[in-house]
């Protein structure tokens, strides 16, 4: 260390020594370590950088003087504004530094590199649940047990010990505790819950929602069971990434539902009304509408297949020829008689099972005027349905009763 350095404050001084090691291994190339040496940098440097946001949460925690002078509504603000960062991490880190303060045996074990930031995020969080009434003893020989247990559990699993850890260190106290827990953590994610949409401009829209763990688990089991029905996974036709085909479960899913058992809406059961003119119905060429969002004609004829969305036909001078055809869906019998033909769906090697498929008109298509019957019916999952009313694709029927799909050249 330099004698400038050493008439430095103790942190500004460590910052200088930081920054002449790092400059010193600015152009090696770590690609020449040995396996062993990968091993203890990969868990050293990580080890270090805990240990130095430890210092900075630290600091955060010291800086309203910061803050006030510069007119920041606080030092998460300042250090966002001034060092180009997120304020939501730096507003998080500050939370962090803050509470830190107040459990000096989690802070000191993060300084010494026991714990990582993660693991100390989860025993304050952990201990800061604890009901008001727990006693500090309780809560102090808490926070050292789940600190002891940072050494062996990752983050995930330390928060799930953290949730039980009265049972560990006072039985006598957590009789009737995790009844209260639970109550409190339900009621938090109640108030917690939102569902946000915001439409990209591009024909997507980006929802953002937070749930229950509860509720997500629901909803994963329900959208896996379109993308995953069988143990043998996805079908080999079926070459999408996991997340979008997630996307598209979620479209099948709501397209599964039964509007008849949703809430009554304005009088009637829930229903979604597609507005197109009878040519572009027949053609398969222009645009449809659902409310005032333009969809494809390819699309609004998969969806006159489908239960819930009612096709408002209208014709040269915009008159409403068609509000539903009544037959236009394959009713219960018809649709169980397509379930015994077709097992599976219909589309040559899919194996999605035909509770989750959707019936498709595969004969002359309603638009044009086709009748429902079961002789022109086939049933789809939701992948394939969409490539039937895909004009780049066309269909041929196979001996067997499967459906072979050709991509147009």
């Amino acid at each position: 260390m330099s004698e400038d350095q050493l008439q430095l404050h103790p942190v500004l001084a460590a910052m200088g020594v930081v920054d002449e090691a790092l400059a010193s291994v600015s152009d090696v190339d770590p690609m020449y370590l040995s396996t062993a040496e990968k091993k203890q940098a990969l868990l050293g440097l990580s080890s270090s950088i805990d240990r130095l946001e430890e210092l900075r949460m630290r600091l955060l925690a010291a800086a309203d003087d910061v803050a006030e002078e510069d007119g920041a509504r606080d030092a998460a603000s300042w250090l966002a504004h001034h060092g180009r960062r997120d304020r939501a991490e730096c507003r998080q880190r500050l939370r962090l530094g803050r509470a830190l303060a107040e459990r000096e045996r989690t802070a000191q074990a993060l300084r010494d590199g026991e714990i990582n930031v993660a693991q100390a995020g989860v025993v304050v969080r952990a201990l800061d649940e604890l009901p008001a009434e727990i006693g500090g003893d309780v809560c102090a020989a808490a926070e050292d047990r789940l600190v002891v247990e940072a050494a062996r559990f990752g983050p995930r699993q330390l928060r799930i010990l953290g949730r039980r850890v009265v049972d560990v260190v006072a039985p006598e106290v957590a009789e009737g505790l995790e009844a209260r827990l639970l109550e409190r953590e339900e009621a938090s994610a109640a108030r917690r819950t939102f569902l946000t949409t915001r439409r990209n401009g591009d024909g997507t829209t980006d929802i953002r929602i937070r749930v229950a763990d509860l509720v997500c688990d629901r909803l994963l089991t329900y959208l896996e069971a379109f993308t995953t029905p069988r143990r043998g996974g996805a079908t080999s036709s079926d070459r999408r990434p996991y997340e979008q085909r997630l996307g598209a479960a979620f479209g099948a899913f709501l397209e599964s539902v039964d509007p008849g058992r949703l809430p009554l809406h304005g009088g009637d059961a829930t229903t979604l009304v597609v507005t197109v003119d009878l040519e572009v119905l027949r053609s398969g060429t222009g645009a449809a509408y659902v409310g005032d969002e333009p969809i494809s004609a390819g699309e609004a004829r998969r969806l006159a297949c489908t239960a819930g969305i009612v096709p408002a036909v209208l014709g040269g001078a915009s008159q409403v020829l068609d509000l539903g055809r009544l037959r236009r869906l394959y009713r219960g019998g018809q649709r169980k008689a397509l379930g015994l033909r077709y097992p599976t769906c219909a589309a040559e090697g899919c194996d999605i099972p035909a509770a989750w498929c959707e019936a498709h008109h595969a004969g002359e298509p309603w638009a044009s005027g086709g009748r429902t019957d079961l002789a022109d019916g086939v049933l789809h999952c939701s992948f394939h349905h969409h490539l039937a009313h895909d004009h780049r694709y066309r269909t041929e029927r196979m001996p067997d009763g499967s459906v072979r799909f050709h991509r147009r050249t």
